[in-house]
């Protein structure tokens, strides 16, 4: 099984620049998009629903062109659900989770605080809310993969300037703190860092200056599983080229 999971910073955007071309090529079983930026009645293209997949989306309904989420996958799921039951997070497009028996595919798109102190303390308003709704997940019997950006680098090998960024949203010692509790704590296993002990790749790259070309980058994208998943992880992979958003999209095959 293989499960690709891409932040599009707009997937109209990813389109034009040969996403759904490159996607065809990947032999996916599923695919988790996050920051899709489109109502639903915007991608009535062909384009977006591609031959072999069922599609669902979710998108904002607090802003048009705003974050959103969806779900593509060869299997028709047995359900789709698109809320956790908190408006002021639901309604912003940022979950969605599909279920194959035992199995749920998730495409969580948790909040990023970079852009004014108001959404740093909302992002630390969803990560203590959610915490509680991980920690159920684990003891409910089914198997998850949690597909998504994060928009968190948990160590100094997941960002290329770790000393520098640490009074910066994404890499704030509490936010690093919460992600090292999921891991060691709970038990949710970071598929690339199972994989890739040592790896030292990155999924974002900031727009501003040469960051991309200088690989500066950090790694905020995960298919984070749960303990039963973990001896299924098989291989990953992060493709930065060719370019379709300011992240990379992150493959990860399953046995």
């Amino acid at each position: 099984m293989k499960i690709i999971s891409f932040n599009a910073n707009g997937i109209r955007s990813a389109a034009t620049k040969g996403f759904y071309d490159w996607l065809a090529q990947q032999d996916a079983d599923v695919l988790c998009l996050q920051e899709t930026k489109a109502q639903r009645d915007q991608l009535d293209d062909t384009q977006f629903h591609p031959d072999g997949y069922h599609n669902f989306f979710r998108d904002a309904s607090t802003k048009k062109g705003y974050s959103g989420v969806a779900i593509y996958s060869k299997k028709k799921p047995d359900e789709i659900r698109t809320g956790l039951g908190w408006d002021e997070f639901d309604e912003e497009g940022r979950y969605i989770e599909a279920r194959f028996g035992n199995l749920s595919v998730v495409s969580l798109y948790l909040p990023s605080g970079s852009s004014k102190e108001e959404r740093q303390q909302f992002k630390f308003k969803v990560m203590d809310w959610i915490t509680p709704i991980y920690r159920e997940w684990l003891s409910n019997g089914r198997d998850y993969v949690i597909c998504g950006d994060w928009n968190i680098a948990h160590t100094p090998k997941d960002i290329k300037n770790a000393k520098s960024n640490e009074k910066n949203s994404g890499y704030l010692p509490e936010e690093r703190a919460w992600l090292s509790e999921l891991f060691e704590q709970h038990g949710w296993v970071d598929s690339y860092r199972h994989l890739k002990p040592e790896g030292q790749d990155y999924t974002w790259w900031s727009q501003r200056g040469a960051a991309r070309a200088k690989n500066v980058g950090w790694r905020i994208d995960y298919q984070v599983v749960s303990p039963g998943l973990k001896n299924r992880l098989k291989h990953c992979a992060i493709f930065p080229e060719p370019r379709f958003s300011d992240h990379a999209p992150y493959l990860v095959e399953y046995l």
